[in-house]
């Protein structure tokens, strides 16, 4: 399942740096090329949402080969494509059909019944999302440059596909049993009245919204600051080595000693703390500490709150409540990319803001948390 994640997130990061390149090879004005960017998380999110009902109705084995099949096909179209209207509707559906990999495979982790704990469950799944965030755009350059971009296109919808047959044969289904009472509640979308859902939600929403305004506002902090524009990528991989060792080293077992409440909250404030430090860097010294803090802020959050999902739903609802997550996660993007564009081209505008929404969303998540310990 690990495997399946890495190759499916090295998917979408592969492409990162060649898209927009490609998007201009075919004539598209700068607007089609950010809506080529955009229509894919769009789609994706989309697709999350529905991956959700569909595993719990289905069950994961099906969704997952299916959408690994489609969306290889899928991949593979790019070679045909000639025009920005052609890439722009494969983007659309490449987008929608990866958006059913992910909740599918969360939803099947999480109904695996061994003796490892739900915390490691997900650091591991953090570390393999973190593998495939540093390898991803470095392949996607490299191949494209040597090669061309079409290899890098065979490539990835080689092993899509490849795995997508290999799950059919590897994952095992599961039997899925129905309780007769409560049923239909259960299987319902109810868990989202779980204030530690709604919780979950915001701070992967929170996370990926500054994602998308690192993506945006880092090389232009790098070239604010002088620096040779290759340091953006070394600069983006340092929070992901980072992350990676917190999740797979003891520091791991933080996830099962420590309430996901207190791990959220903490999370949410070492990113902001970076982010704005970020913004007031004024060497490379300065920037690599705080990617460093933003790779231990991602590495609180994002097992953390899946966990969460996984602790509070049940065999009938877990793949909706992961595909809302996973939609969260694609509108955090998009929404952390719209707000870099609106801000400009200052990288301290662009940060200070970023942490002063994180800052004031986490007091607010308190003060809501206090309500709510009040009331019980």
């Amino acid at each position: 399942m690990y495997i399946l994640l890495v190759v499916a997130f090295i998917d979408m990061f592969s492409q990162l740096p060649v898209i927009a390149p490609f998007a201009t090879s075919l004539g598209a004005t700068p607007i089609i090329v950010g809506s080529v960017i955009a229509v894919y998380s769009f789609s994706n999110m989309l697709g999350n949402v529905l991956s959700g009902i569909w595993v719990d109705k289905f069950g994961s084995k099906r969704i997952l080969a299916s959408s690994l099949i489609l969306a290889g096909v899928l991949v593979f179209l790019y070679t045909y494509v000639s025009s920005p209207a052609q890439l722009l509707t494969v983007r659309f559906f490449h987008g929608f059909a990866a958006g059913f990999i992910v909740p599918a495979a969360f939803a099947a982790i999480g109904r695996n019944d061994d003796s490892e704990s739900n915390g490691k469950k997900m650091s591991h799944s953090g570390a393999a999302i973190g593998i495939a965030a540093i390898i991803g755009p470095a392949m996607g350059a490299i191949i494209s440059s040597r090669f061309g971009i079409e290899w890098l296109f065979y490539i990835i919808s080689v092993a899509l596909i490849g795995i997508g047959f290999i799950s059919l044969v590897l994952i095992k289904s599961k039997p899925r049993v129905m309780k007769k009472s409560n049923t239909q509640e259960e299987a319902g979308f109810t868990f989202i009245k779980n204030p530690d859902i709604q919780f979950a939600y915001v701070a992967i929403f929170l996370l990926l919204l500054m994602q998308g305004l690192l993506t945006y506002a880092m090389p232009l902090k790098v070239e604010e600051l002088n620096l040779a524009q290759e340091m953006t990528g070394i600069f983006l991989s340092v929070f992901g080595v980072v992350a990676i060792l917190f999740f797979i080293l003891p520091s791991n077992r933080i996830f099962d000693r420590v309430n996901n409440r207190k791990l959220m909250f903490s999370g949410l404030f070492t990113i902001a703390l970076s982010v704005l430090g970020l913004g007031l860097a004024t060497s490379s010294s300065a920037l690599f500490i705080a990617m460093a803090f933003y790779g231990i802020g991602f590495a609180l959050l994002f097992p953390s709150t899946s966990a969460t999902i996984m602790k509070v739903t049940n065999a009938q609802n877990r793949g909706k409540a992961f595909g809302i997550y996973y939609a969260c996660f694609s509108l955090g993007v998009i929404s952390g990319s719209f707000i870099a564009g609106l801000l400009g081209t200052s990288a301290m505008l662009i940060f200070t803001v970023g942490a002063t929404i994180v800052f004031i969303s986490s007091i607010l998540l308190i003060l809501n948390w206090k309500h709510i310990l009040r009331n019980i």
